[in-house]
């Protein structure tokens, strides 16, 4: 008996209570009419009565929205707004009762805005002012939201597509301006490197003419000293310039023939040819000899004023 009466009390207690989830909101009507709103926690409502007619959620949303306009330059580029916004706490009857599609009525506003700032605007600003535009979409959303309880925290452009050939065009001018700046600098280092190395040959032939004189002097200077120590010894200084001569000529021979990897070269080397050398150096001497005395003393040449006539 106590349990059919049990029963339906359970049940009404059961429909009587319900729970709201944390950042959302029930609305609550009697009899289709609005009767109030019930925040997050366990919340009590007259069975058959009371009915949740809808639960609005309070926290940030975020609305994707694709559109595809045209930029000043006639150049056709899709962008990604990305609208966050959310329910203001003391207004969620508006946001529930004046909007029945509140995405649809923020995405009209999105595609009102954006087409009417990016015609204004080339394509390379519509990527440097995309922050611009961002900040219009915001303000114009703002005003027109606000009304239904909706605050618009932030709209972000997330992405940029122009259409698929203008792309390519601009990835071949930066192509294009990076090579430029690379043989500008291939450029400047190779002639860096021209520079450096006529520095080095201009200092290595300069090293190198001063060794060779530096070497002749103290040729010249050794010549004068063995010279200078033959004649010591009897010998006079033709007969001791052709036995250097002939010395020197078969220290060439020895050099010569200590390196295996010279070139050919023909000689005279016979068992005679030093004898004949030194023979011939010292006939060339006398005769030199000879005709510097003769030179000597030869009469000057008279003068036109000793031809003349008083």
């Amino acid at each position: 008996m106590y349990l059919i009466f049990l029963v339906p009390v359970l049940i009404i207690l059961f429909l009587s209570f319900f729970t709201v989830k944390q950042q959302s909101s029930a609305i609550v009507e009697r009899f289709g009419k609005f009767k109030s709103i019930r925040h997050s926690g366990l919340q009590l409502k007259i069975p058959v009565v009371d009915r949740i007619s809808g639960v609005v959620n309070l926290r940030i949303q975020q609305l994707d929205v694709m559109i595809e306009t045209k930029t000043k330059d006639n150049v056709f580029v899709k962008l990604k707004v990305a609208v966050q916004f959310k329910v203001i706490a003391d207004r969620v009857y508006d946001a529930f009762y004046k909007l029945e599609y509140p995405h649809d009525q923020i995405t009209s506003y999105v595609f009102d805005v954006v087409r009417a700032e990016v015609p204004k605007l080339i394509l390379d600003d519509v990527f440097e002012r995309k922050d611009n535009i961002a900040i219009a979409v915001k303000r114009e959303l703002n005003e027109a939201m606000t009304t239904y309880g909706y605050d618009i925290i932030n709209t972000l452009i997330t992405d940029i597509d122009p259409d698929i050939q203008v792309k390519n065009a601009m990835n071949r001018i930066n192509a294009a301006d990076r090579e430029k700046v690379a043989a500008e600098y291939e450029a400047e280092a190779s002639r860096i490197r021209i520079v450096a190395k006529a520095k080095a040959e201009a200092e290595s032939k300069r090293l190198q003419g001063q060794g060779i004189a530096d070497q002749r002097r103290e040729i010249a200077q050794g010549l004068v000293e063995s010279v200078d120590v033959l004649n010591k010894v009897g010998i006079n200084s033709q007969e001791a310039s052709a036995l250097i001569v002939v010395t020197q000529h078969y220290d060439t021979l020895q050099a010569v023939g200590a390196d295996s990897k010279s070139n050919l070269i023909l000689l005279p080397n016979s068992p005679t040819a030093a004898s004949d050398m030194l023979t011939n150096m010292v006939t060339s001497f006398a005769a030199s000899a000879k005709v510097s005395e003769m030179n000597a003393g030869a009469p000057s040449k008279p003068s036109k004023k000793d031809n003349t006539h008083e």
